[in-house]
């Protein structure tokens, strides 16, 4: 994949979550990632913290305090983006592979496992009102708890019986990724309103000039 460009006016606190599970969402903050020119959507720690705010991974009080120690320890913040990227594309490709019923690179699963390995450290088990539930440790001074849910979501989705579905989607340059819940497992775009219109449309417009 060519180098990802930065010039965007989508963010990353305002992408559509149609991944249908967090992982495949974190995977789609590079828009047209099948393209030859990917868009970057985590160009600084602050678009991190806004994507997590987005997908509620954070509140309001987390982020801004996330947002604080970022501007007091601004090269450690970057580091932690350039951790974030690193393991959105792997996941990226991960999955990608998988869509395509091949098999994942044994580097990005050794990097999702380096991710994996804090994340689980600060995992804990709550009571909550119904049962019990999945939670993190409270320690908001560190940088990198916004991908530890990631790490998670993307070990979980590998281990389920729901990883069969993971497609990625068939116009020519998005590769956003998604799961495919419908019943005969047919869905072919991440988003019917936006590809799915657009190629159906590029669609009728060739056979219109093949006709004439």
């Amino acid at each position: 994949m060519d180098s990802i460009t930065t010039e965007h006016t989508l963010t990353a606190g305002t992408v559509r979550l149609l991944g249908g599970v967090l992982c495949l969402d974190f995977a789609n903050t590079a828009n047209w990632h099948k393209s030859d020119h990917p868009v970057e959507l985590l160009v600084e720690y602050a678009d991190l913290v806004d994507w997590a705010r987005h997908t509620e991974i954070v509140n309001d009080d987390e982020a801004a305090t996330l947002l604080l120690l970022a501007a007091h320890r601004p090269a450690e913040a970057d580091a932690v983006r350039q951790r974030a990227v690193a393991l959105r594309e792997a996941i990226y490709r991960i999955f990608v592979a998988i869509s395509g019923d091949g098999r994942p690179e044994v580097d990005d699963l050794e990097l999702l496992n380096q991710e994996l390995q804090p994340a689980l450290s600060h995992a804990r088990i709550v009571e909550a009102d119904d049962g019990f539930t999945w939670d993190w440790a409270d320690d908001r001074q560190t940088l990198d708890r916004v991908l530890w849910p990631v790490a998670r979501s993307a070990a979980e989705l590998l281990s389920s019986a729901q990883l069969n579905r993971a497609r990625q989607c068939a116009d020519d340059r998005c590769g956003w990724l998604f799961l495919d819940m419908s019943r005969n497992r047919s869905r072919r775009w991440c988003s019917m309103d936006e590809c799915g219109n657009r190629n159906k449309a590029r669609n009728y417009y060739r056979r219109r000039r093949n006709d004439d």
